[in-house]
């Protein structure tokens, strides 16, 4: 019986903090999670290795959460994608994503491991 490789998330928060903490839940889970600051980083990283699951705030620098998520998909279009924030005015940026035929889920920080990992079953 062969076993089977832990899926890989990719975590990008740009409070160093939050992502090295994620990265932790979920590698303690099963998961195989490197935490990035930022999303040029984790583009780059992307182009040699897809993820299974990206795991984004909203509220990042040079480009927003929605916008990498977008960029992730045509990248990776396989790739499960769950944002996060903090900010009440992200709704309004997720809104215009889905009329534009995205559709993301977004969970409000603070982000419990208990329900981060039951939004990633869901996913």
């Amino acid at each position: 019986m062969s076993e089977v490789p832990p899926q890989i998330v990719f975590v990008v928060d740009d409070e160093p903090a939050i992502a090295e903490t994620l990265a932790t839940i979920l590698n303690a889970s099963g998961f195989q999670a490197t935490a990035f600051t930022d999303a040029e980083t984790v583009i780059h990283a992307a182009e040699s290795c897809c993820p299974s699951m990206l795991i984004s705030d909203v509220v990042i620098p040079h480009m927003n959460g929605i916008e990498l998520a977008i960029r992730f998909k045509a990248t990776c279009p396989e790739c499960k994608i769950l944002l996060f924030s903090g900010n009440a005015s992200t709704n309004s940026l997720l809104e215009v994503a889905t009329t534009q035929g995205h559709a993301f889920t977004l969970m409000c920080k603070p982000v419990q491991p208990k329900d981060l990992l039951a939004a990633i079953a869901k996913l």
